[in-house]
């Protein structure tokens, strides 16, 4: 086991690999000469792999974890944690945004608290233009309020960790997964850290992908679409249940037919569209028990570059 172990995925990064390289190198050598740096190739379609792999053959501290494909994010980084074999682990991407002199704040913070399993990162201000961060408040707002779990508004990617957290964050098997959820919910002492995170490139998360990436949070973390449709269909029945005593009352007592088509319109075209909004629910909920019943892995590995050492 070494001392520290660095992870970071790659994906359109080759602008950023060696300038990371270089500055993590200088900042982990602060702390110690035992470590490691563990790239994960997500099936960049740049040629980031190919200075990934530069590196690695010229420094026998660096591991290159070439994937089959790109299978996202969040689930390369997962691969990569399941490598890592040091003490402690610093998790950061590798575009720049996250400074890599981090790991040096991050273990300072980390070696003042001796009960400390985490310490991660949090935006004092979330980058981006207006719509960036107006979308990112509602984001929070909506898992942080109807969600099972709590997650830290504008939290961040870069953490450093012990193994005994990294051991049990892997131990998750979901399929579909959003990574911040799992960071909470694995639980362990964790402290926040207040940083800047700098803007170098555009985002990749679209209006779309933001969407998809809520709908899966919610339905990963909570229960509470499927309790929604319950008590919207209580509360429909229970209306339409006075409603008709109503008219029975005024067709009964007051001799007041109910005439016209339009009400009966909207109502058709109400209820139709609850049926189908909850059919909808349910169907991602299915298709998620559909997902992780085939147990198909996080990943499927190409290749491995590192080197051997003499004991193996």
């Amino acid at each position: 086991m070494v001392k520290i172990s660095i992870v970071t995925t790659l994906y359109n990064s080759s602008d950023y690999i060696e300038e990371f390289y270089n500055r993590i190198t200088k900042e982990v050598k602060k702390i110690t000469d035992d470590y490691e740096i563990i790239f994960v190739d997500d099936g960049s379609p740049d040629d980031s792999l190919q200075k990934a792999t530069d590196i690695y053959e010229k420094d026998k501290k660096v591991k290159v974890i070439e994937l089959s494909r790109n299978f996202g994010h969040h689930k390369a980084i997962m691969t990569g944690l399941s490598y890592a074999k040091g003490e402690f682990i610093f998790l950061i991407d590798s575009d720049l945004e996250e400074e890599p002199e981090l790991l040096g704040k991050f273990w300072e913070e980390m070696q003042n608290q001796k009960d400390i399993d985490v310490v991660y990162g949090v935006q004092k201000k979330r980058k981006g233009g207006w719509f960036e961060r107006l979308s990112g408040e509602i984001f929070y707002w909506l898992i942080n309020n109807f969600g099972d779990v709590q997650i830290p508004r504008n939290i961040m990617t870069c953490r450093l960790f012990t193994q005994a957290y990294n051991q049990a964050l892997i131990s998750h098997r979901e399929r579909e997964m959003i990574i911040a959820g799992l960071f909470v919910i694995t639980g362990f002492k964790q402290k926040p850290v207040y940083v800047n995170k700098l803007s170098r490139s555009k985002t990749t998360y679209t209006l779309n992908r933001k969407i998809s990436l809520f709908v899966n949070a919610i339905t990963s973390f909570s229960t509470f679409p499927l309790k929604f449709i319950f008590y919207s269909g209580f509360f429909i029945s229970l209306l339409s249940f006075i409603y008709i005593l109503w008219l029975i009352y005024r067709k009964m007592f007051l001799g007041i037919n109910l005439v016209g088509w339009t009400s009966l319109i909207v109502s058709i075209w109400f209820l139709g569209g609850m049926i189908l909004f909850s059919l909808g629910i349910i169907g991602i909920y299915i298709s998620k028990i559909f997902i992780e019943t085939k147990k198909r892995p996080y990943t499927i590995i190409r290749k491995i570059y590192q080197w051997k050492s003499k004991s193996q």
